[in-house]
């Protein structure tokens, strides 16, 4: 949303999906808006745990304070206070975390994104495979713990904000990577809704 205000693009919740994230960005055109702000989003994500696993020791901050650490940055995404509550899908800053995690983890589940990304060209598709992944990539290479409920618990969420998106894939409606934007449906504000309860109906 930050980046689509400076470089004077629509506010990215009024077309397309709705989502304020890179994909939706990139459904403008706009292929540096739509960098930035996958950059930016991953960075939310990574900078936060990677001070905690470079500098945490020696304050006593092991596994569970950056588990914890990449966690809210993820939840933060979804749902930021500063728009109110109105965030993304969380697929970039959870990549981020990933990759403050563990970067072998990061890669493997990136990797992973590319490959259906390639052969589906649905991001959506993409998202939720790798997010698969990347829990079975932790237990079975690096075993469980801390680190693993958070990838647990992002995958999960991951999952659920995309529910939609299942439903359109299954209906065989889901928009492809790169496809042109549409504007997306208005959601109503709770003032709209009070008024729209309260309005009389017409009688036949």
């Amino acid at each position: 949303m930050i980046v689509s205000r400076v470089m004077g693009l629509a506010d990215p919740r009024s077309y397309g999906s709705g989502n304020p994230g890179a994909t939706n960005v990139l459904r403008t055109g706009h292929q540096a808006a739509a960098g930035l702000t996958l950059a930016l989003d991953a960075l939310k994500g990574f900078v936060p745990v990677w001070l905690v696993v470079t500098f945490g020791e020696r304050w006593g901050l092991g596994d569970g304070a950056a588990a914890l650490v990449g966690l809210a940055a993820f939840l933060g995404h979804l749902w930021p206070v500063f728009f109110r509550f109105h965030g993304g899908k969380g697929v970039a800053t959870a990549a981020g975390v990933l990759f403050g995690f563990n970067p072998w983890l990061g890669l493997a589940s990136l990797a992973t994104w590319v490959i259906i990304a390639v052969f589906f060209r649905y991001a959506s598709l993409a998202s939720i495979v790798a997010a698969a992944f990347a829990v079975v990539y932790q237990l079975l290479i690096w075993g469980g713990g801390s680190i693993a409920f958070s990838v647990i618990v992002m995958s999960l969420l991951l999952v659920w904000r995309h529910e939609r998106n299942i439903r359109k894939l299954l209906a065989g409606t889901e928009s492809r990577l790169g496809a042109r934007a549409q504007a997306a449906a208005p959601v109503p504000d709770a003032a709209h809704r009070r008024r729209a309860a309260h309005r009389p109906k017409a009688h036949k």
